[in-house]
């Protein structure tokens, strides 16, 4: 093995630790706190944030794109639903399949616990210079964007389809 390849793998299981560290920090930021009014749930607030980035979703594009069993996806959509945060509607392009759609509410609890997590967030890296913020943005925008590739299914950036 030559000295590149121990170091890329030396790296990798470096990156395998700090990803999962990641994931372990940022299951705290996620839950809500007596003084903020953050009340979706991980899966919750991942659903609504995708439907709002795509647009009217079925519940077989939804268990495609967040790789996730029907059956799973049914169980988080009925809550979300009952909630108020979602609603099924006829498809407009006229497909058998039903369509979900994220309320006006749904929005609005979304929205407020976007709002959280980025000021929890903002509170992490608010010493840090604004050019380190930015690099670490794209590197994990490109961290992300390549796994997403590399799965078939890119998330939809910088849009909202209400």
């Amino acid at each position: 093995m030559t000295p590149r390849v121990n170091r890329v793998e030396t790296l990798a299981a470096e990156l395998e630790l700090e990803t999962m560290l990641l994931g372990r920090h940022l299951i705290p930021l996620r839950r809500p706190h007596a003084d903020d009014n953050r009340v979706l749930e991980r899966s919750g607030y991942t659903i609504l944030s995708r439907i709002r980035a795509q647009g009217l979703m079925s519940i077989t594009e939804l268990s495609e794109a967040l790789r996730l069993d029907v059956s799973t996806l049914n169980r988080q959509t009925a809550a979300l639903t009952k909630s108020g945060y979602l609603e099924r509607v006829p498809d407009p392009a006229g497909g058998i399949a039903r369509k979900f759609r994220v309320t006006q509410p749904g929005i609005q609890q979304l929205e407020a616990d976007r709002r959280v997590n980025t000021e929890g967030l903002m509170q992490i890296v608010s010493h840090w210079p604004e050019a380190d913020v930015d690099q670490f943005v794209t590197l994990l925008r490109r961290f992300n964007s390549d796994i997403e590739t590399r799965g078939g299914q890119p998330w939809p950036r910088g849009t909202h389809k209400d």
